[in-house]
Order: structure tokens, then sequence, then C-alpha cells
């Protein structure tokens, strides 16, 4: 159906050949060497050559027929293109990593630490381009451009929370969607979510460089949410900060306390790595090590896997689960040796871990720190029905904080609030409404529609004026169409070129599926690229007609054309269409991409299906299921679920992915867990439908064996879950009970504080008792830091119960450390929140210090912090630091008194 030019077989050789006439170079002059080790240059081109020999087409590694390039050039473009996932060897060309390995060079030569570096160090946290699984671009010579003179002049120390400054005149805290944005873009949108934070400031680092690398804990233990952060090398030593979030001093950041409760931090390590720490797993791309130890008491616990005769099994997957979102998400994955046995270290909390071989699965809550050695069976199949209870506790506070004296914690205010200054006089050059408005009516466009996805650009603005501009008057609400379907980040890092492609390339097929299914370029988490113009020129007029006939054409041409060869994408970055169609090797997901993109580019509506995740095209009047693995097509049997829920004091209606979540369990055991919430574009996890919205009235669902999930989650952490496994019959409904275990302690009075506590009112700057304020009964305080994580967190969570707390009509006072602190503060920024708040000022900090003193909190610095108490001057509740779902713990308490 679409022409292969490509001869691998030719290729092969030549690219064979002029690697070993490269070698023998490299032999014969007496260049320095980049990989100064014999044995070590050895591996890596070994997999270098493996590598080729697995991408085969397309010319993709022209860039060693440089005859310019050094010694030092080549190994270095050798070792990336060794580990390098499938989409970097075909998405970006050679001279793209020959200018950033320049790039790299030249900060060690420049720079007064550069020769003070390690080989291996330098080699694995400042050479690699790619942070994580972000979109890459050159921010590593624009970084360096701005920052080298600024950190030329320092120590390697104080050089790290420099640029760390410098990150933060650029980027805040803002959350988003699950694609990660290129640092640059980034830069252009002023915000970013953690794992852009710390993707953008690692690439800060490294630019100047310092080595650094990426943290992350996949989820924590003691709240809902993830988090990511940076830990840079500094004289031999790995430090940790907070990125975007300047402090004095590094090893220091408004995580510590939730850090030291964590259960797994990791990071992914470019290539083969040999350093001292745990290494989790060793992939074709990256070494996956354990950073635990950095952050919390540790314990390991082995892993035995045996089956009902008792007898060790090898090679079964064993996933270490944690409850987080209503659902045990797997942290890691691990395979049994020849004994049977595997092991993890960890945080000293609880987690699931789950087994699984051939069909076979079992599982068993470990308690790290208890269960040194756990035996699993593998004594269950799909089909199994069942109910089990799991009381799930998350490890203690125990952070250790590094002190920092009083002149320094108000120099960094300052340089922090002069930094928010340069960032905010960048911002204010982004469109307003007033001009979005006039945009539009010299377009003749929609006013809101404009005025909503020009404001949504943000740094972007540019490009989406651009876009708008130069489409013809006839196209424009089209072009208004496809920026409606786009996410909110799409608007503020996609270039014109690539909308006008999708825009102009698009067959006009019509339809009511055309904007979601076909004009659409936005598929899963990929970054947009103008590939339907591609397509376009690739395929002849009998060709694409042929297909749009019958798009089985298409998938039968997919499975016999495109090899998979998921080793080589382990970290599942998208690899975009056009690099999947010019080197005819793809991982599963990459290929699926590439499917619904060509399928689109010949006017064929195809999609991920939201729930199961399941690839589908529209044919005949209905989606038609994909299975690329299957020699015959088959349709998904399908039957009804319907869950019966009693309602419970503190949960009125449950909210899926917060309470509660249903995941597929697969033939081999394994689960997926099924996205049965409402769409939402810019928000990621966390903001789901509810019971009533989802399972009180029967879901159409494939029929199969399933396990729902639900956990009522306490203020101290720990979490009280519920697992049960029930089966779906065609064409049949299933009914099941959705139970929300509760705490049979009542509500204990934990401490005590004066409610004739002072403070001064913020809008009149009156000054007044918290008694006055709130009458007689319960009510809640809050203290709180201006444009601080975790701050910002905790009220979007109030916002998010502010009918709930309205209802319960009892007063909150949210106080701020000084009046520096309120001036900074912008209650807009967090939706509405509830009109029972009063706004103060906590005069030299007394009632923070009182309600550190009586609660025995660790870190007097740690904000937020709240409590619910009476004027008997009793404490029920208390939270301070980071806690996902504040909002419903205080409810969960409130419902109780």
């Amino acid at each position: 159906m679409m022409p292969d030019t490509n001869t691998p077989l030719i290729m092969k050789k030549k690219l064979l050949l002029f690697l070993c006439v490269c070698l023998c170079y490299s032999a014969c002059t007496q260049e320095k060497h980049f990989i100064s080790d014999a044995n070590t240059r050895e591996v890596i081109t070994h997999d270098f050559l493996k590598k080729q020999q697995e991408l085969p087409q397309g010319d993709l590694f022209a860039v060693f027929q440089t005859p310019t390039l050094s010694t030092q050039e080549r190994e270095a473009l050798t070792f990336l293109y060794a580990y390098m996932p499938i989409g970097d060897v075909t998405d970006y060309t050679g001279a793209y990593y020959l200018e950033n390995i320049r790039s790299a060079f030249r900060a060690r030569q420049e720079m007064p630490w550069g020769k003070t570096i390690p080989e291996e160090i330098f080699r694995h946290f400042v050479l690699p381009v790619r942070v994580n699984n972000e979109n890459m671009d050159e921010s590593r010579m624009v970084f360096y451009a701005e920052l080298k003179d600024r950190v030329k002049g320092l120590s390697l120390y104080d050089a790290v929370l420099e640029v760390n400054h410098w990150c933060h005149e650029k980027v805040i805290y803002t959350p988003s969607d699950a694609r990660t944005s290129s640092p640059l873009a980034s830069v252009r949108t002023a915000y970013g979510r953690c794992g852009e934070e710390s993707t953008f400031t690692v690439a800060a680092l490294r630019a100047v460089g310092i080595p650094a690398r990426q943290v992350y804990t996949p989820r924590w233990a003691h709240t809902d949410d993830n988090h990511a952060w940076v830990e840079a090398w500094v004289d031999g030593q790995w430090y940790f900060l907070g990125a975007c979030e300047p402090e004095p001093v590094l090893n220091l950041g408004w995580f510590n306390e939730p850090a030291s409760r964590g259960m797994l931090m990791h990071t992914k390590v470019f290539g083969k790595y040999n350093g001292p720490e745990e290494v989790m797993e060793v992939t074709d791309a990256y070494t996956e090590i354990n950073v635990i130890e950095n952050y919390a008491p540790t314990a390991k616990s082995i892993i035995t896997v045996t089956d009902t005769n008792g007898n060790p099994v090898e090679g079964a997957q064993v996933e270490f689960k944690i409850y987080n979102y209503a659902e045990f998400y797997s942290v890691a994955r691990k395979k049994t040796d020849s004994t049977g046995k595997t092991f993890l270290s960890a945080g000293k909390g609880d987690m699931l871990v789950w087994a699984t071989q051939d069909g076979k699965y079992g599982y068993r809550k470990v308690s790290f720190g208890q269960d040194h050695e756990v035996t699993i069976t593998l004594d269950k199949t799909p089909g199994d029905a069942g109910t089990v209870s799991l009381d799930v506790v998350p490890p203690p506070v125990s952070a250790q904080l590094v002190e920092v004296t009083e002149e320094q914690r108000a120099e960094n205010v300052r340089r922090m609030a002069a930094e928010d200054e340069i960032r905010n006089r960048y911002v204010a050059t982004f469109y307003t409404e007033e001009k979005a408005q006039a945009l539009a009516q010299a377009l003749g466009t929609d006013p809101a529609q404009t005025i909503e996805y020009m404001l949504g650009s943000r740094g972007n603005w540019r490009e989406i004026e651009a876009f708008l501009q130069t489409t013809p008057a006839e196209k424009r609400q089209t072009a208004l169409d496809l920026l409606g379907v786009i996410s909110a980040k799409d608007l503020r890092d996609t270039p014109a070129a690539v909308l006008s492609d999708h825009l102009n390339h698009t067959p006009p097929t019509g339809g009511e599926l055309f904007t979601a299914y076909v004009l659409n370029p936005r598929i899963s988490t990929e970054l947009l690229t103008p590939y339907k113009g591609y397509f376009a020129s690739q395929l002849g007029p009998d060709e694409t007609l042929a297909v749009r006939n019958d798009p089985w054409l298409l998938v039968d041409w997919v499975k016999q054309n495109i090899r998979l060869k998921d080793h080589l994408n382990p970290l599942q970055i998208p690899v975009m269409p056009m690099g999947t169609w010019k080197a005819r090797v793809a991982d599963k997901a990459s290929r699926d991409l590439f499917f619904i993109a060509a399928a689109r580019s010949l006017g064929i509506p195809a999609r991920i299906e939201p729930v199961a995740r399941k690839i589908q095209f529209h044919a005949g009047g209905a989606w038609q299921d994909v299975d690329f693995e299957a020699d015959i097509q088959l349709v998904h049997q399908q039957g009804k679920l319907v869950a019966a829920y009693q309602p419970v004091a503190a949960i009125d209606d449950p909210k899926y992915r917060s309470h509660f979540s249903v995941a597929k369990l697969a033939t081999d055991g394994k689960l997926q867990t099924l996205n049965l919430r409402g769409g939402n574009r810019n928000v990621d996890m966390g903001a789901g439908n509810a019971w009533s919205g989802i399972l009180r009235q029967p879901l159409t669902i494939d029929a199969g064996d399933y396990m729902m999930v639900t956990g009522m989650r306490m203020a101290n952490g720990s979490v009280l879950a519920n697992l049960s496994f029930f089966g779906v019959q065609p064409d049949q409904t299933t009914m099941i009970d959705l139970v929300m275990r509760e705490s049979d302690d009542e509500i204990a009075v934990i401490g005590s504080f004066n409610s004739e506590n002072r403070y001064l009112k913020a809008d009149t700057g009156e000054e007044i008792s918290l008694l006055q304020t709130t009458g007689r009964g319960y009510y809640i305080v809050g203290i709180l830091g201006a444009r601080q994580e975790p701050t910002n967190h905790a009220l979007r969570d109030i916002a998010a119960v502010k009918g709930e707390l309205e209802k319960w009509g009892r007063g909150m006072v949210l106080l701020f450390p000084d009046e520096q602190n309120y001036g900074r503060f912008d209650a807009h920024e967090f939706g509405a929140l509830p009109q029972t708040i009063t706004y103060g000022i906590d005069t030299d900090n007394r009632i923070r210090q009182e309600i550190v003193e009586q609660m025995k909190l660790s870190n007097p610095n740690a904000l937020p912090i709240f409590i619910i108490a009476d004027t008997f001057n009793r404490v029920v509740f208390v939270s301070q630091g980071y806690t996902i779902g504040l909002g419903e713990q205080l409810m969960h308490t409130i419902n109780k008194l």
C-alpha cells in the first residue's frame, strides 16, 4: 500500500564499515579520549553497533560521516546514540546532538569547576540532553549564553543556588497535564508543573557544566499526588533543591518533611551507570537508581515468589504498589531470580506487592521495616472473586532540617520578591482581554473563543496570533475549532506552522466526528508535529482512496511494516509519526500513535478510546477496535456494571480517583486502571467524576475481570482500603457494592489552642481575636505562605470543597506571617474560595508559634499549617506542609464533629 524505498541491508553494511573506519582512526591518532577507559569504550561501542543494526532504515546515523569530528566528539556522539530512545534518533538531527556536545565541552572548558568534574559524572549528568520525557529543544545553548557570566565567579555550591534563583525569575509552579514541555517552552509560558520545573532546572544546571539529575517520587505514600525535584553534584556529593524554588542553602525545600515520609525516590540515569546507588533496573536507554536513602530511613524487604507447590518461580514479575489516587500504583517492577527472589529498599511504610507469571498472580501487603522476608504464592487466576480489607500505613515524619539564619532567610525572601517582579513584567507582555477582543473584531472571529485562546496562549501568543491572522477568512471558524480541541498546553507551545499544517492538510470529510477525531492533531501526550502534510506527500490518490474505503488496509500495512522494539524506548517517549514512518520501527504506544495519525491524515476518524485505552477507527457507523497483536480482529463483548453505595458520614458521593477506582484484570494477572473520569483539558489527575455520575446507573464496559479499590484517607496519611474482585459477563448487568470503610475511632482531642489569640485583620488593620471573628463553636485557622508550595496546593483543595465549607457555616481565619506576604497573595489564582474566610496578619508569628509548640510540630517554618479547634480551646485536627486532599480531610473531620 505504502512505498518502501529504503535498502536496510546496504545501509547496515555501510554503517558497519564506517564505524570500523572510525575506530581505526581513533586508534591511530593521539587525540585525548572522551571515554578514557578502554573497557567502557568497548561496551558503549558494542551497544552503539547494536542500535545501528536495529535501526537500519532512514539514514539515521549520517552525522558520524561528518569529516571534522574530533575523537572526543565522535565518542560523545557514540555514547548518546548508543542509549537514546528510538524517537531521539528519528526525531532530532545529528547536527542537533553535535551542537549540544560542543556546547557541553565549551562549558567544561570555560566554567571554573569544569576540570573538577569526574569523567563518569560528566558523561552521565552533564552531557545528556534528555532529562526525562520532555520535548527537547536548544535550551543548552540559550541558557549557557544567559547564565555563564552570572555564575562564572562563584563556587560550585553557590553557582547551584544562583542558577535556581535565575530559574525562579523565569518559571513558577502551576499544575498542568501529563505532557512535559521543553525547557524553553516553560520559560515562554512562565510556569510549569513540578516535572517541568525540575526538567528546566536540570537543563539550566547542565548548560553551565554542573552535574544535575531529576529525582522523582512516583507517588507519595501519605497523600495523593507525586513530586519531582533536582539533585546537583557539588565537590563529590549530591545535594537536593526545589526546582525554581530557591532557598538560602542546599538540602532544603518545602518537601523535606514529605520526602522523609516517602517510600521510593528514583532517578533515571542516561546510559549504563555504575555508581554507588542501589540499581533498580537497567534498560537499553537508562539505569534506574534508588535514592530513597538520601531522604528517609529505609529497610529492605526480600520477596520470594512460589507456585502452589511451594517451588520458587524464576522470572516472575513483581510490582511494588503504593496507594495513591485511590489505586495501587506500581512504583517499581522487578523480576525474580533463579531462586524466586527479588528485593527492594524503601521507606518504612506499607506497599502492596503484586506478583504475576503465566496467568497466575498473588499479592500481599508488605510493611517495610517489619516484613524483612515475604513469600507470595501464585495461587490466584483472573476470575476469582473476593474482597480484601487492607490498612495501609505510610512512613512517619523523620526530617532533618538544615539550619538557616534569619539574615539568610530575609535576603532570600528579598531576592524572590525581586525575581517575582522580573517574571511579572514579562507576563505583562502577554495578551490581554482587550487586545484579544480587538483581534476578534479585526478578524471577524468569535470574541469569546478568541479571548479564551489568546489568553491561554501566554508566551506563545505570537504563534497563535499568526496562525489566526494568516488563515483565510473562510477557514477561520475551523481554525478556532482546531484550537478548541487541542490541550491548554498545546496553546502555550505549538508553532503556527504545525497548526496550519493540520488546518490545511486535513481532508474536509465533515461529520460530527470531524473536529475531534480527524482535524484534531492531539492524540495522546506526544509533541504536536506537522505530520498531515508529510503523509499527504507520501501517498498517491489511489492509495488514499483505497484506505478510506477500507481502513483495515492501513491496519494490515502497519502490522506488516512497523517492527516492534519496545526495549529501544523504555521511557515510552512518544515517537513522532514521521519518525516511525522513517525508521519503520516503534514501541507499541508509538505504533498506535502512528496508526491514528495516518488514519486522520487520510480523513478516517481514529482515537485512543478513553476508558480502556483501546485503539479504534470509525467506520460503518461505529467505532472499530484494532488489536495489532491479533491474527483475527474480534469484537469486544460488553456488559454493564452498577455499584450500590451506602453513604457514610464523611463522604456522601465518592469521587473517582479520590475515593475509588476500577482496574481491568488482564488474563496475565496484571492490572490497568480505567479512565472513568470526565475529560478536562487543564487537569491531569484527581478531578474526576463521582459515583453518582459513573456507577449509580449501569455503565457499559468490556466483559472481563476487574478489581475495585476504595480508600478512606485519614488525617495522619494512613488509608482504610478495600479490594473487591468481580467479573462482568457479556450482555449482563453486574451489581457490586462500593464500600467506604470508616474508622471506629471517634474524633479525638489532640491538643489545645487559645481562641483568644489576636491578629490584625488584613483589610482594616484592626486587631481582633479569633473568638471575636468566628463566634462560639468550631473554626479553622490556617497559616499560609503566599505564592509558595504547598500553600497553593492547599488553597486549591479548599476551593474544591467551597460549597461544603460554606454549608458548615463556621469561620475560617487564614493568616499570613507579615504584610509583605499578604501583599503578594491573590485569591483569584485559586478559583472561588469559601466566603467564610477572613484574612489576617499573624503579628510577630505568635499564633503560629503557639500552634507549633502546643501540637509539637517538628518544623516551625514549614507552611501551610491548618487546625480545626473550638472555643473551648480544643484542637481536633492539624495538618502541616504537603497534604493533597486537604479540603476533603477537613470535611472528613468536620462531618464527625
